[in-house]
């Protein structure tokens, strides 16, 4: 018996109930309850106390793992001071763990048995962690673990072992600890559960004959007849393994924290009535077992999470119930990670003052949200930094650099430009994925870091001088990929017959495709043009966008666009990509229907055109105003600012904006109940845009000149007219176009009295604005087909 654990419970480092048990264990060696420690220790001894000593042991070794940082650790420092190293053996701040008596580091939660002749003897038969408080969610995963360990079940003998991987602070623990205790609650390991902490990402990782030795001796096995090879402790753990399971039943065997399948390789048993339960930050494949990965909570299991986790501390602690919104946002900056969640709880719950509104605002608004999930205890950042230390240094690099790249998910194109390569780094990338640094994205090809790898990511690089500059120059070769790319898929729909025909991209289709896949990271690259390094190519990279941002009609991303582009080129100087800048907010401005902020950007935008002399852009800029003055109402003063647009475009032989000009001057026409000039305008346009080969526009202004014609009450013209503009919209798969045309192709149906095709028009019109992602104009469309009296035919 150790003297310096007797000495430090009887001093009260265990509190009053680590006196009572020295008392206790004095009486139940038949001695005084004032006996001296030294007295008690030794008489403690005796062979024939042996029953006495492990009933005494096992209230112990409640008594401490019930709370193994506050009891243990003061347990701990006690015997330290009385004989130093006594403590530090068995306890590190992070687990308490039986050794000779007191505790073991490799195996969590054990009995002591003293054994005849007075060694003290781990026993971990008992030796399962309590269940992991506020455990919530995982219901799949749980039963896909069941599965594999239930010995009545049909697995293949590989499922004997079970590998849960995921993220450092997913949760691997708590879901393996909550899913060994189901199965010994249904009976399945009657033979007990052994559970040894292999410290796989420590700087000195539990190895395998350092494990063997710990399972044997929680086996009972006593020090001297344990092997001192590896391979023969092995065989002597596959030997008692197989006894007990003849004489008790089946154990499970669950090996924590398990770096490498080499690490978990020698403790698997050779009786396959056995089971194995491994976690790990990497995928290990290599052992043939049942693979289980963690993926982030959801978020009803986050919220779930967190109030549980404060309610555990007091159990009317409603802060999280009572503003579930804001709970939800802060499961959020907690990127739904257990571990960050867990720490959140305890953040909240040392102060119970503090409302959940209050945390978040910390979290939202601190440079590095990985200071603030931190209770002294836990860290986020510390869980990370054991994963990444253990990187090689081309996937450490890697991962720093993907920290820095734009958008929730990369390509491999991208990816290689991170790097400075033609291809992506592969090997960094299965390495990455291996340790759940990194995630396969919503398809193949595509990658995605969880929220707060990013940040921690960033955080490294952040910190050192030289690493800040690899990433700036790896974000400077992404903005000149993307650049490269986007300004060659801007050509594609901007390309018109008779034109050298662009080389990158075969046709729209190609092109839009490309957009369409690298939108968010081109958008959030664009962002970067607020930073003067970048602010140049960043206003090259946004003029190339607009055209694709407008015919998808993502105004949002098309009015940010344009904002940072007039940012960026206010930083460099340049007065005309300025003037272009404005005139880009001003189109979007309008087409997001926020009218009085678009007459004043195109204003701003004419006068700085006017100002760098650039006449051909002036007109263009006269165009924009005349458009968003009619949509103001303001329709006199619309037409004389289009009439200008069109002098000004005719004068510098630009045929093509010219055609736009007539085209909206026609509506203005309209609007002003000038119906003749109207028709004409709209002609005048129609045959201008077929002229410049422009078959899109074309198609415009023959939908506009069908609106002007069924006004006069021409509605066999204008079903014609909306004819030719529904045949170009579905040759270039314009669904908001096509949604509009048939929906006036339906109106002049009606006018005509053909009701039967005004409602196959309308259904059709629905469903084109469903596919352009307008569910308000594809509603409307469906009410006015319901308000018909006759059926589809």
């Amino acid at each position: 018996m150790e003297a310096a654990l007797l000495a430090a419970l009887a001093e009260g480092a265990g509190g009053d109930g680590g006196r009572r048990a020295v008392e206790r264990l004095a009486r139940a060696v038949g001695l005084d309850a004032g006996a001296s420690v030294r007295d008690i220790a030794e008489v403690a001894q005796d062979p024939a106390r042996r029953e006495a000593v492990r009933e005494w042991g096992e209230t112990v070794a409640d008594l401490l793992a019930a709370d193994p940082r506050g009891l243990a650790g003061a347990v701990a420092r006690a015997m330290e001071r009385s004989a130093p190293g006594s403590g530090t053996s068995w306890y590190d701040g992070d687990h308490t763990d039986f050794r000779g008596g007191v505790f073991l580091r490799e195996v969590i939660g054990v009995q002591v048995v003293v054994q005849q002749g007075g060694a003290a003897v781990p026993e971990a038969m008992a030796g399962l962690p309590p269940r992991p408080g506020g455990f919530t969610g995982r219901e799949q995963e749980t039963e896909d673990l069941l599965r594999a360990l239930d010995p009545a079940g049909t697995q293949p003998a590989a499922t004997l072992v079970a590998a849960v991987s995921g993220l450092g602070g997913i949760g691997k623990t708590a879901l393996a600890v909550e899913t060994a205790h189901l199965a010994r609650e249904r009976g399945w390991f009657p033979g007990g559960v052994l559970f040894i902490d292999l410290h796989g990402y420590d700087r000195e990782p539990v190895t395998a004959d350092r494990a063997l030795q710990a399972l044997l001796r929680a086996l009972g096995t006593l020090p001297e007849y344990i092997p001192t090879t590896t391979d023969e402790r092995a065989a002597l753990y596959r030997s008692t393994l197989a006894t007990r399971a003849h004489e008790c039943g089946p154990v499970l065997v669950l090996a924590d924290n398990a770096s490498s399948s080499d690490q978990v390789r020698p403790l698997l048993p050779g009786d396959s009535r056995h089971h194995v339960l491994v976690t790990s930050r990497d995928r290990l494949p290599q052992l043939g077992a049942r693979l289980v990965s963690l993926d982030q909570l959801s978020p009803k299991e986050a919220y779930e999470l967190l109030d549980r986790a404060l309610r555990i501390a007091d159990p009317y602690d409603s802060r999280v119930a009572d503003d579930p919104d804001t709970a939800e946002r802060l499961a959020g900056l907690c990127g739904h990670l257990p571990l960050a969640l867990q720490i959140a709880a305890a953040l909240l719950a040392e102060d119970p003052g503090k409302p959940v509104t209050e945390l978040v605002a910390e979290l939202a608004e601190s440079r590095d949200r990985l200071d603030h999930l931190d209770d002294g205890e836990r860290s986020v950042r510390a869980a990370f930094e054991l994963s990444y230390r253990r990187l090689p240094p081309e996937s450490a690099r890697l991962l720093r650099l993907l920290a820095l790249a734009p958008g929730s998910e990369v390509s491999d194109e991208v990816v290689a430009a991170l790097v400075g390569a033609e291809k992506p780094p592969v090997r960094a990338l299965k390495t990455l994925a291996r340790a759940h640094l990194v995630e396969r994205g919503s398809e193949r090809g595509w990658w995605r870091l969880h929220d707060l790898v990013r940040v921690f990511g960033t955080g490294v690089v952040a910190g050192d001088a030289g690493l800040r500059e690899e990433g700036e120059t790896a974000r400077e070769r992404v903005l000149e990929f993307y650049l490269r790319w986007a300004d060659a898929a801007d050509d594609r729909l901007r390309w018109l017959p008779g034109n050298a025909e662009p080389k990158r991209f075969g046709d729209r289709g190609q092109a839009l495709a490309w957009l369409d896949g690298e939108r968010a990271g081109l958008v959030a690259a664009v962002g970067w043009g607020r930073e003067e390094r970048f602010a140049g190519t960043v206003v090259r990279l946004a003029e190339c966008l607009g055209k694709y941002l407008e015919w998808r009609r993502y105004f949002d991303d098309w009015i940010a666009v344009a904002e940072v582009a007039r940012e960026a080129a206010q930083l460099t100087g340049d007065r005309l990509d300025e003037a272009i800048a404005w005139g880009n907010l001003g189109i979007a401005l309008l087409d997001a229907g926020r009218t009085g902020e678009a007459i004043d950007v195109l204003v701003r935008a004419r006068d700085l055109y006017q100002a760098v002399g650039d006449r051909h852009r002036e007109g263009r800029a006269w165009n924009n105003l005349g458009t968003v003055l009619l949509d103001a109402g303001r329709v006199g003063e619309a037409i004389d600012v289009l009439i200008r647009a069109r002098d000004l475009l005719q004068a510098v032989g630009d045929r093509y904006h010219e055609a736009s000009a007539w085209d909206h001057l026609g509506v203005a026409l309209r609007a002003a109940d000038r119906k003749g000039e109207a028709i004409d305008a709209h002609s005048r346009a129609r045959d201008l845009f077929h002229a410049v080969g422009d078959r899109y526009r074309e198609g415009r202004a023959w939908h506009n000149l069908g609106n002007a014609l069924w006004v006069v009450g021409r509605e066999e013209g204008a079903i014609e007219a909306y004819g030719k503009d529904l045949e170009i919209c579905r040759e270039f798969e314009d669904w908001y176009g096509e949604g509009q045309t048939l929906h006036n192709l339906a109106l002049a149906h009606g006018a005509a009295g053909r009701l039967a095709e005004a409602h196959a028009a309308y259904l059709q019109s629905a469903d084109a604005f469903t596919r352009a992602n307008a569910p308000t104009e594809a509603a409307q469309a469906r009410t006015r087909a319901a308000a018909l009296d006759t059926p589809t035919p």
